[in-house]
């Protein structure tokens, strides 16, 4: 019997003890003695498992049967195998404590963060579900937060990872300690944590609560000799007035939490419907703006760039648009970000650029003179160790001559890297390409980079050109730049022209082009050379120009 298992019995069918082994009987004492029962030696909650695994185990059959036997240290699990034995039954035991452990340790890795021991987003979301079913029966609301660290970049980059995971756990401990039992707190990210708050709902409510949350963070982290202040940004989401399930109520509770963060830090904010939600088309869409580029739903338009004096079109530049099946025209602005972001704005741009040089070419035939055109480069096209590859092997493909091609970049984009924009533009520059800043004076508006880099063009964004003539200061601010490009030698776009008394007062300024829907709205390839074959925007013009023109 010693050798059969950890523990071992010789029972009668009833279950009462006949022997046992002398390693039982030294883990046991005296509870193993002769004559006891053997489901009294179990916990409570098994007792009747075992009863029947016992009663069984006369068939051919082994039963068996996991249960905590009663130790005087501590309940221990053992895995036991009843089976018949001449007239009596013989339960050997295999001591189960350290698989249940190990089992149990798994369990606990993987529903809790490793570093804060906090649930993470799969028990999370568990709890959430928990919650929400709870507050449809009672019909009380409850409230879920997001709390981002603010600052704490600076404490991995400048101290290391070992002390922000201190701060981490810190923090994560404050936090817990400030919130009730019947709160849930969970890590789901590098420094945010989300807290799950029953009951809580009303404004005075998650100002008490979020108000308690900022002030525990605003408190210094004393970390091996280092005094560290981060603080915290909080967003709330509540229960059903915002969402109703649990993916909803976070994503919602994290947007606040980054409005929060844009809006000063280290305060609370709470979700409205006046906020810019979390996107819920997005992943959908940049799944069918890859399938967009294979079937080649992206499309080129067109928009003239006519001479202020003349009404002649001098140019057009290129804007990118999707037509897509089922959405129909997508706008630019939804999906040119997504673009950006997953580095698919690369792929389109060097489509665009290489389509519109070629076109231009096509352009030139039917108006039987030279022009111009204007493609927009992005941030990430222009940051891009492949640019000037792709610039050379547009106009290579194309055949056309550098300076018939101007390149649309924002202030923002010049002002990210100044020193690597100023290499970028002095090589495109050598090409002969010419560089045109876009929507100016939206921007940084630094005078600075206009001495630095070798800019050709200013476009005057539609912002200082819609309420031309009336605004004085609008007026005033599109004659400075006029101004100010006149005496530098640039030449200057109005965008966004749109009536007469505007082209007008542009003219009189000294602006040499103009673009908007005065002079022609966005338009496609066959539209635009049948303008220039049929020289359409002459009838835009005064008779007396018209005759000056001829």
């Amino acid at each position: 019997m010693d050798a059969a298992g950890d523990i071992a019995f010789r029972i009668d069918p009833g279950g009462r003890i006949l022997a046992s082994s002398r390693r039982t009987a030294a883990l046991l004492g005296a509870a193993a003695a002769q004559g006891a029962l053997l489901v009294n030696l179990v916990a409570d909650t098994e007792q009747a498992a075992l009863r029947e695994a016992i009663a069984g185990a006369g068939g051919p059959d082994a039963a068996l049967v996991q249960a905590r036997l009663k130790t005087p240290d501590q309940d221990s699990w053992f895995e036991l195998r009843i089976a018949r034995l001449g007239d009596g039954l013989l339960a050997v035991g295999r001591d189960m404590s350290a698989q249940r452990a190990t089992e149990e340790r798994l369990r606990h890795m993987a529903t809790h963060d490793a570093l804060t021991e906090l649930p993470n987003r799969l028990l999370l979301s568990d709890r959430i579900r928990m919650v929400i079913a709870h507050a449809r029966r009672s019909g009380q609301a409850f409230s879920v937060a997001t709390v981002g660290l603010d600052g704490f970049k600076k404490v991995n980059d400048g101290l290391g990872h070992p002390i922000g995971d201190a701060v981490l756990r810190m923090a994560a401990a404050r936090l817990r300690k400030t919130l009730r039992d019947s709160d849930t707190l969970a890590r789901v990210g590098g420094d945010e944590f989300v807290a799950v708050l029953p009951g809580t709902f009303t404004e005075a409510q998650i100002k008490l609560v979020t108000g308690r949350l900022l002030a525990t963070l605003q408190s210094p982290f004393e970390v091996e000799g280092h005094t560290i202040y981060i603080g915290a940004s909080v967003g709330v989401s509540v229960y059903p007035q915002h969402a109703e399930d649990e993916v909803r109520l976070v994503a919602l509770a994290d947007a606040a939490m980054s409005r929060a963060k844009e809006t000063g830090k280290a305060r609370c904010v709470v979700w409205s419907a006046g906020q810019a939600g979390p996107p819920q088309h997005d992943i959908s869409l940049e799944a069918a703006m890859f399938q967009a580029v294979r079937e080649g739903e992206f499309q080129l338009y067109y928009q003239p760039i006519v001479d202020t004096r003349t009404r002649q079109i001098q140019g057009f530049e290129t804007l990118m648009r999707w037509k897509h099946p089922a959405l129909g025209m997508v706008p630019p602005a939804r999906f040119i970000p997504i673009a950006e972001t997953n580095g698919l704005i690369n792929l389109l741009g060097a489509w665009a650029l290489k389509a519109a040089c070629v076109q231009l070419k096509n352009f030139e035939k039917a108006a039987k003179r030279d022009l111009y055109i204007s493609v927009n480069i992005s941030p990430r096209q222009f940051r891009s160790d492949k640019f000037l590859e792709v610039l050379d092997d547009a106009l290579a493909f194309s055949g056309l001559r550098g300076e018939q091609l101007v390149l649309e970049i924002t202030e923002g984009t010049l002002m990210i890297d100044p020193a690597h924009a100023e290499t970028i533009l002095t090589r495109m520059a050598e090409r002969r390409a010419r560089i045109a800043i876009d929507d100016f004076g939206t921007g940084y508006s630094s005078l600075a980079y206009l001495k630095r880099f070798p800019i050709s063009v200013l476009k005057i964004d539609r912002a200082f050109v819609k309420d031309l003539p009336a605004s004085e200061k609008d007026g005033a601010i599109c004659n400075a730049v006029l101004d100010l490009a006149r005496h530098l030698q640039l030449s200057v776009v109005a965008e966004g022209v749109e009536t007469e008394q505007q082209l007008d007062f542009l003219e009189h300024g000294g602006c040499q082009y103009i673009q908007g829907y005065l002079t022609g709205k966005p338009m496609t390839a066959h539209v635009a050379a049948a303008a220039l074959k049929e020289d359409l925007y002459a009838a835009f013009l005064p008779t007396d120009k018209r005759a000056e023109a001829t």
